[in-house]
C-alpha cells in the first residue's frame, strides 16, 4: 500500500523488477543482518507506548464467530483497484511491484535468505493483509528462482475484506508473468468466511490465508515466522490495524530471528513496533517516498522467544538446535488455560527422515500423502491392501452436520469440508476419485427443520458453503422430486474411498509394506544408534517375526483393531455399519432415475456409479451400531437401509422400483459391513500421543480443583508418536485435514487450523477429563 502515489519511473507492469528498486539517485545503504549491532541502533529511543503484553507473548483476544466476511468494495482503474470502504488502492498501476520488490523483498533481504536456506522446515513469511496477493506472489516468485531445489516456502496471510475471485484475478492479470501462480491462488480462492484456508502455489509453496481480523487471527497463529511483510492500508486511511495489539501479535509469533519491513514511517507505527520489542531502522522509500522503516526484534524480545519456543538462537543461520525437553516447547504461544496440549518440540526433520505409518484407509494414506509431498521417507503398514475395511465401500459422502450453537467440533468440520474439497481438487482435477456433487441435508422432521434455522440463525455463512433450499430448489438440486426443505452444501460431494486411498499409497516417497503389527516399542537412542539427534525411534514388530524401525510413528487405526499398549488408554468405540448396494447391468441401467447429489437425511444416498462397462451401481446406506460385532451382511440391516431411503426420497424410490420392476427390499443387492472408530465426543483424535502415565501424576492436583489447580508445565507426550483416529464416519471430510495438521506439526511449520481448533482434536483430551473426574 502507499501512502501517496509513487513516482511512474519504475518498470511498467509484465516487466521484471530489479533487484534493488531505489530511485535512480538514491541508493539504499546496505542492510544489517538480523542479530548484529542493528538489534542496539541509536535510531530506536524509548517507546512512549506501553507494551500489551510481556515480550514475545501474544495478546489474548477471544475466537471471533464463525461467519461470513464482507468481501472487499472496489472501484477500478484498468486492473488497478482501490477499496472504496478505505479510500485507497492496493497498489499503483505504474510501478506497484516494483515497489513491493524494494519494500518487502530486498528490505528483508530474501534473495540472500532463500538462496542460503538450508533447512529441512519451511521459510515463513508473514503477512497482514493480503490484498491482491501481489506481495506474496512476487515473493514466491523470488523463491523459485533463488532457493535451492529441496528447500520450501511457507505463506501465512491476513485478510479482514477478502476480494472475490474473479476480481483478485482481473488485479493480477497486470502482470502476465506471474500467471503460473496466479492461477492456483484463483482456483483454490475460498469463499469468504473466518478461519484458515491452506492452499498450494506450488509444490514447494503452501499458503495459508488466515480470513479475519489481523490481531484475532495472529493472536491464534500456532507457527513461527521469519520475515514480515507488514503491509496494509495507509495508516491515514486505517489507524485501527496498526494497532499495539497487532505489533504485539506479530512478536508473539516470531522466530527469534525474524525481521520485518514496511512502506510507511509513521511515528506511531515505529513507537508501537518498539514497544512490542521490534527495533527499526529509517531507509530509503520507494519513488516518492522519502523513507521507509525495516527491523528484527531486540534482543531481550528475541531471547525471549527462543525461550518459549525452547530454542537455542542462533542469528547465523536462522534456526535452532532442539532442546530435548523444553518446558514450553515448540513454535507456538504458551498455553495457559489448557497447557497439556502444548505441542512437543518437532525433532528435526529431512529427507533422510523415516516415518511409519500404521493403517492404510484414509486416515493413514492421507498422512503418509502429506509427508510425502514433504519429501520424507514414509512406510505405510497395514494387514490389508490400502482401502480395505471401513475405508473399501464403493462410495462415501464428502459430508458435514454442524451444530445449531458454534463449538469447536463444528468449526473444525467446517474448515475439514474446505480443506478436503480444496485438496481433493489438487489431488484429482478431473474427478476420477471424487465427484463436486454437493450435498443435501434434508430436515424430514419438524425437530430437525428448527434445529437446522438455528444453525442458520447462528451462522451468517457465505452461500458458496451453505445455504437454505425449499423442498422446490431441493427437487431441482437433486434432479429427483424432494418433499422437504434443507440445507444444501455446494462444496461438498462424494468420493471413491478404496479408489483413492490406493491412490495416494502410490504417491512417490511412499512404501507400502503389507504386515500385521504384534507389538510396538520405542527405543532408545543408544538401543537404535540410527540418529545422530539423540531422539528415541520407534520399532514395529511383525507377525512374521521381523522388526521395522522409524524415527517417528502415526498410529492411524480404527475400526476394532487393538492398539498398541502406549495407545491402549485412548477412548476409541468401534461402530458397525452396513451400507447396501445394487448394481445393475448396462442393458437394465438405460431408463433408471438418476440423483445429482447426494442426500442426507437420517442416511444418505450417493448419486449412482457408472463402472467402464456401463453398469451402474446405486449405493446407500449406512446402519449405525455401536458395540455390535457381527461381522455378517444382515437382510435386517438391508430392510432398515431401504426405510431409511424411502422415507426420505419416496419418488426416488418409486422411480426406482418402476422402472427396474421390483422392490428394492427384494432387487439383487449386496451389503458390505465395516467398524468405524469413534470418540466418546465424536470428534477425530489428531496430533501428538501423551504419556498417560506422566499426565496423571502431573495433573493429579486438578482432580481436587480443575479450574484454579491447573499446573503451568506442557504435557508428556511420547517422543515420535503421533495419532491420527476416530473419524467416524466421516473420515473423507476429516482425515485430509488432520493428515495435514500432523505433518505440520511433525515438520515444525505454521498450523493449518487455529490454536484451539488444535487444542480440540488433542488426543489426551479425553484422559484429562478423567482426571477431573478421579476415573
Amino acid at each position: 500500500m502507499n501512502d501517496r502515489p509513487s513516482s511512474p519511473r519504475q518498470p511498467a507492469p509484465g516487466q521484471s523488477a530489479p533487484d534493488q528498486a531505489a530511485s535512480p539517485t538514491r541508493q539504499a545503504p546496505p542492510q544489517q543482518a538480523p542479530g548484529t549491532a542493528a538489534r542496539k541502533s541509536a535510531t530506536t529511543p524509548p517507546s512512549a507506548i506501553e507494551p500489551v503484553t510481556a515480550p514475545g507473548v501474544v495478546p489474548d483476544v477471544p475466537l471471533a464467530p464463525l461467519a461470513a466476511l464482507e468481501e472487499a468494495q472496489l472501484e477500478w482503474n484498468d486492473t488497478a483497484p482501490q477499496a472504496t470502504d478505505y479510500g485507497d488502492v492496493y497498489f499503483s498501476i505504474h510501478d506497484g511491484r516494483a515497489e513491493t520488490v524494494h519494500v518487502f523483498l530486498d528490505s528483508n533481504r530474501l534473495s540472500e535468505r532463500f538462496r542460503d536456506w538450508r533447512e529441512a522446515r519451511p521459510f515463513v513469511i508473514g503477512e497482514t493483509g493480503f490484498g491482491t496477493g501481489l506481495n506474496i506472489l512476487c515473493a514466491a516468485q523470488r523463491f523459485l528462482a533463488t532457493a535451492p531445489a529441496e528447500a520450501r516456502l511457507h505463506v501465512v496471510s491476513v485478510e479482514k475484506h477478502p476480494m472475490r475471485a474473479a476480481d483478485l484475478e482481473r488485479a493480477l492479470s497486470a502482470w502476465p508473468d506471474l500467471a503460473s501462480l496466479a492461477k492456483p491462488l484463483v482456483a483454490q480462492w475460498p469463499a469468504a468466511v473466518l478461519g484458515v484456508h491452506r492452499l498450494w502455489l506450488d509444490e514447494r509453496i503452501t499458503l495459508d490465508l488466515h480470513f479475519g481480523d489481523a490481531v484475532e487471527r495472529l493472536s491464534r497463529l500456532e507457527g513461527g515466522v521469519d520475515a514480515w511483510f507488514l503491509d496494509g492500508f495507509s495508516p491515514s486511511k486505517n489507524p485501527q490495524m496498526w494497532s499495539p495489539e497487532l505489533f504485539a501479535a506479530m512478536a508473539g509469533v516470531s522466530r527469534p530471528t525474524a525481521t520485518f519491513a514496511t512502506f510507511t514511517a509513521a511515528g506511531f507505527v515505529r513507537r508501537g513496533l518498539r514497544a512490542a520489542g521490534f527495533v527499526w531502522r529509517k531507509v530509503p522509500g520507494h519513488g516518492m517516498k522519502r523513507e521507509m522503516i525495516c527491523g528484527e526484534l531486540d534482543e531481550p524480545t528475541a531471547a525471549a522467544r527462543a525461550e518459549l519456543m525452547g530454542l537455542n538462537a542462533s542469528p547465523a543461520s536462522g534456526h535452532a538446535p532442539m532442546q530435548e525437553h523444553a518446558v514450553r516447547g515448540a513454535l507456538h504461544p504458551l498455553r495457559r488455560e489448557q497447557p497439556w496440549t502444548q505441542p512437543p518440540q518437532p525433532a528435526p526433520v529431512s529427507r533422510e527422515t523415516h516415518v511409519a505409518v500404521l493403517g492404510a484407509g484414509i486416515a493413514g494414506t492421507s498422512c503418509a500423502e502429506a509427508l510425502a509431498r514433504r519429501g520424507v521417507q514414509v512406510t505405510l503398514i497395514d494387514a490389508e491392501a490400502p482401502g480395505a475395511r471401513a475405508s473399501g465401500n464403493r462410495q462415501g459422502a464428502l459430508y458435514v452436520k454442524l451444530a445449531a450453537e458454534t463449538n469447536p467440533a463444528s468449526r473444525f468440520q467446517l474448515a475439514a469440508l474446505q480443506y478436503s474439497r480444496r485438496w481433493l481438487a489438487s489431488l484429482d482435477p478431473e474427478q476420477t476419485l471424487w465427484s463436486a456433487s454437493g450435498v443435501l441435508q434434508l430436515a424430514t422432521s419438524e425437530r430437525e427443520r428448527k434445529r437446522q434455522q438455528r444453525f442458520l440463525d447462528n451462522h451468517p455463512l457465505p452461500e458458496a458453503l451453505l445455504k437454505p433450499v425449499s423442498a422446490s430448489e431441493a427437487s431441482r438440486i437433486a434432479g429427483s422430486e424432494i418433499a422437504f426443505d434443507g440445507l444444501f452444501y455446494p462444496v461438498a460431494g462424494w468420493v471413491r474411498p478404496s479408489a483413492l486411498c490406493q491412490h495416494l499409497a502410490a504417491t512417490p516417497g511412499i512404501r507400502f509394506l503389507q504386515a500385521r503389527i504384534e507389538a510396538i516399542q520405542s527405543l532408545g537412542a543408544e538401543e537404535s544408534g540410527a540418529t545422530g539427534n539423540g531422539a528415541p525411534r520407534w520399532q514395529l514388530q511383525t507377525s512374521d517375526g521381523t522388526s521395522i524401525e522409524a524415527d517417528q510413528l502415526i498410529v492411524a487405526l480404527g475400526e476394532q483393531t487393538h492398539l498398541p499398549e502406549p495407545l491402549a488408554h485412548l477412548p476409541l468405540q468401534p461402530i458397525r455399519g452396513q451400507v447396501s448396494e445394487i448394481t445393475v447391468a448396462p442393458e437394465h441401467a438405460t431408463h433408471l432415475p438418476a440423483l445429482d447429489s447426494v442426500v442426507c437425511a437420517g442416511g444418505y444416498v450417493s448419486p449412482y456409479q457408472r463402472h467402464a462397462d456401463g453398469s451402474v451401481t446405486l449405493s446407500f446406506g449406512a446402519t449405525f451400531a455401536p458395540r455390535d460385532e457381527d461381522e455378517a451382511v444382515r437382510e435386517a440391516d438391508h430392510a432398515a437401509n431401504v426405510a431409511e431411503l424411502r422415507s426420505a426420497l419416496p419418488a426416488f424410490v418409486a422411480a426406482w422400483e418402476q422402472a427396474r420392476g421390483i422392490t428394492l427390499e427384494d432387487d439383487d443387492w449386496q451389503g458390505r459391513v465395516a467398524w468405524r472408530a469413534a470418540s466418546p465426543d465424536k470428534s477425530p483424535l489428531a496430533g501428538p500421543a501423551p504419556d498417560a502415565a506422566q499426565w496423571r501424576e502431573d495433573y493429579a492436583a486438578m482432580a481436587f480443583d480443575a479450574k484454579k489447580r491447573v499446573p503451568q508445565s506442557s504435557g508428556a507426550h511420547l517422543p515420535g508418536l503421533w495419532l491420527s483416529t476416530a473419524h467416524g464416519s466421516r473420515g473423507f471430510t476429516t482425515a485430509p485435514l488432520c493428515a495435514e495438521l500432523i505433518a505440520s506439526q511433525l515438520c515444525g511449520e505454521p498450523l493449518p487450523l487455529e490454536r484451539e481448533l488444535a487444542e480440540h482434536l488433542h488426543p489426551g483430551r479425553r484422559l484429562i477429563r478423567d482426571i477431573v473426574q478421579r476415573r
